[in-house]
């Protein structure tokens, strides 16, 4: 997938915010797309987007459905939260151990995923 469209569905999500208050960050690491928010009105400071979830993102049928839904959730954790991360870092603990926990069981699926 061209890094061009996740950075197209990166900033599409962003864009409910404030104009001028987003500025994409360089990363330390290519699995993610960091922007910094800067405003006086919101306590969120920091955006960040695993490039591998854009990219199911721009494969889903339902792709608008959900972009909505995460603007929705980007506008909401906005005046909350100082982080903002998709998808949310608990989904990721929970995918790596329940795949841990396959790999102790032992199951042909959990084999796969190492």
């Amino acid at each position: 997938m061209n890094t061009k469209n996740e950075m197209n569905v990166a900033e599409e999500i962003v864009s409910v915010l404030p104009s001028g208050s987003v500025a994409r960050v360089c990363s330390d690491d290519r699995e993610t797309i960091r922007f910094a928010v800067r405003s006086a009105d919101l306590p969120l400071r920091e955006i960040i987007l695993r490039r591998s979830s854009l990219r199911r993102l721009i494969e889903d049928p339902a792709r608008n459905v959900k972009v909505e839904y995460l603007q929705r959730e980007l506008i909401r954790s906005a005046g909350r939260r100082a982080r903002f991360e998709y998808p949310n870092a608990s989904r990721i603990v929970a995918a790596i151990a329940r795949a841990t926990q396959l790999r102790r069981i032992g199951t042909p699926m959990a084999l796969a995923v190492r």
